[in-house]
């Protein structure tokens, strides 16, 4: 947290900068009033970087377009219904929206857009306190009406007016409340969060694609962990991802196991941990922290109480990725990370028996074949998987894991393993077999696939004369 004195300073900066100058100076002649507000300026205070420029004004938007127009090198209006003119000025993209006073009806999915008068009354009706804060331009006046610097300093997040009505208004922010807990790494003032415990059902008025972002937002935070607490502790987390809670499994006196909602929990911090440290994926990655936190929801459904104090979890794998599937589709998420959490999370186990005992290099391609664009997000996955406090066992499963990697590294290197693929292909298998297209083509190619996962590459003559025999040990007429 930085002192106000350099905030301002920081403020001052930004403001002189050629894109904020040239907005504030065309606002000031056409007569309208312009402020920046919002995250540009609680992260001022918060010395993080400041990345999307946001402003408010009294303007309309055609006002506002008829301002822009002149000294911008694009505009667009695809929010204009919510007030919001985006603008690219100086090379910066901007968005300009005019004073608001939102509010819910109590029934429909989306805000009644109310425009505002005032820019007081515009920073009452945000969020928290400490998004409620604005400067104005070119004045460098800095506005405040809720106490926001305080909150700042005091790493508290409140809402400007109570939380019922602020919730109430739009439910919404109570996911936010969770992912700016997250991000800025706040507390919740005890209104607050005992409003979101109230309230939190009223979280099915908002549609599953506002949720769907709102959530990740903040699995994409730093340490999502203390956000995902917040869902499941207030009664979120059973309204719009039931399976997490599900995750707190009753252990009785006889019976022992792991607590399934903390190690998800910790899978997820050293999945991330992963991802960064290894650095072969773009961080964040979605779709490696929705697997890490949905890899066990399949347990609850599985779960069975053996003799002898021990519990299973049969197929929780595969059952785990049918419920993660009808989940992310229910939450609105595109096709391909469906597909791919689902994937992770369905082949989550399969290292397990190679710590055992090591594979044949046709298991290896076999693993390898059915990770395909997902095997780096699976060794993440895999290693974070590993919570154990045996010291003596975690070493043991991470250096038998890098035994693997090690192994996929030089299968790859011989046999370009990422693609592997048949020896002979479909208008090939015809043209030997003299058939025409049709499910035996399939199954030939499949056996051509096995043969090329058990033995490697052996050239396409002996994979011809391979398939010969197959052909005439099955019949042509079986």
């Amino acid at each position: 947290m930085q002192t106000v004195a350099a905030a301002l300073d920081r403020l001052g900066e930004l403001a002189a900068s050629p894109t904020v100058a040239r907005l504030a100076a065309a606002f000031e002649a056409g007569g309208h009033e312009l402020a920046l507000v919002g995250g540009p300026v609680r992260d001022a205070f918060l010395g993080r970087p400041v990345s999307d420029l946001d402003f408010t004004t009294d303007a309309t938007p055609d006002e506002i377009l008829a301002i822009v127009k002149p000294i911008a090198e694009a505009h667009w209006d695809i929010g204009r219904a919510f007030g919001t003119i985006g603008a690219k000025i100086a090379g910066e993209t901007v968005e300009i929206t005019t004073y608001r006073a939102d509010s819910y009806d109590g029934a429909s999915r989306k805000p009644e857009v109310v425009f505002g008068s005032s820019l007081e009354g515009d920073l009452t009706r945000r969020d928290f306190t400490v998004n409620a804060l604005a400067l104005r331009l070119p004045q460098l006046t800095l506005v405040d009406p809720s106490g926001g610097v305080e909150d700042l300093v005091a790493g508290v997040l409140r809402t400007p007016a109570t939380p019922e009505q602020s919730f109430g208004d739009d439910p919404l922010r109570m996911l936010r409340a969770a992912r700016f807990s997250s991000q800025l790494g706040f507390t919740l003032d005890d209104d607050t969060r005992a409003a979101m415990s109230t309230l939190a059902g009223a979280i099915e008025r908002i549609s599953a694609e506002r949720v769907r972002d709102e959530l990740s937002k903040l699995l994409l935070t730093g340490s999502p962990r203390g956000g995902i607490r917040l869902l499941v502790e207030s009664g979120l987390a059973e309204r719009v991802l039931p399976e997490l809670p599900a995750l707190s499994l009753e252990i009785d006196e006889h019976h022992h196991h792991k607590d399934v909602y903390e190690h998800s929990l910790t899978v997820l911090d050293q999945a991330i941990d992963y991802e960064v440290s290894r650095g072969n994926l773009d961080s964040p990655d979605l779709i490696v922290r929705l697997a890490a936190l949905l890899h066990d929801i399949g347990k609850p459904a599985t779960r069975r109480l053996e003799p002898g104090g021990v519990v299973s979890f049969h197929h929780h794998d595969v059952v785990g990725a049918k419920l993660a599937r009808k989940r992310l589709r229910d939450l609105r998420f595109d096709n391909d990370t469906i597909a791919a959490v689902s994937r992770l999370i369905e082949l989550h186990l399969r290292f397990f028996g190679y710590a055992d005992a090591a594979w044949s290099d046709s298991a290896v391609r076999r693993y390898v074949r059915d990770a395909g664009e997902q095997l780096e997000r699976l060794h993440i996955l895999t290693r974070a998987d590993v919570t154990t406090r045996n010291r003596r066992k975690a070493d043991r499963l991470g250096f038998a894991y890098d035994d693997l990697e090690a192994r996929i590294a030089v299968l790859a290197e011989e046999e370009e393993l990422a693609a592997v693929r048949p020896e002979l292909d479909g208008q090939q298998i015809m043209a030997l077999l003299d058939v025409p297209p049709g499910p035996v083509v399939g199954e030939a190619y499949r056996f051509l696939l096995e043969l090329r996962l058990d033995e490697g590459p052996i050239g396409a003559d002996a994979a011809a004369e391979r398939l010969r025999a197959w052909w005439a040990a099955r019949g042509p007429a079986a």
